[in-house]
């Protein structure tokens, strides 16, 4: 009886704390979400391609004790691009763009030194 190990191959969280750790992957920072924070209270973050708008919406109150009033997302294509004669593809992205409710805030200087 020889028993052979199967290859471990790895897997999403199965505990739903640690999935919501997961979904966030960064702060979108550009000269877009920049704007969009100052004059709409929202604030951009790179999420997993599986994420949905709850699991976000959580992970985003989970992490940063604040009250999120909506979530948006999209997927954006990655873009082609060469390198001298070779061509490539950049990876797909999903933004996640979240409104927070009248009065809270995201500050990410603080946050980070937590």
């Amino acid at each position: 009886m020889n028993a052979t190990k199967q290859p471990t191959v790895p897997t999403a969280p199965t505990n739903r704390q640690d999935r919501l750790y997961a979904v966030l992957l960064g702060p979108v920072v550009s000269e877009k979400s920049t704007m969009i924070g100052e004059k709409h209270d929202q604030v951009a973050f790179r999420v997993m391609h599986d994420a949905t708008k709850d699991e976000i919406k959580a992970a985003i109150e989970l992490l940063f004790k604040v009250e999120v009033d909506r979530v948006s997302v999209l997927n954006q294509k990655g873009k082609q691009k060469r390198f001298g004669r070779f061509e490539g593809r950049r990876s797909n992205v999903r933004k996640a763009y979240v409104r927070l409710k009248a009065g809270q805030e995201i500050n990410f200087a603080q946050e980070i030194g937590k």
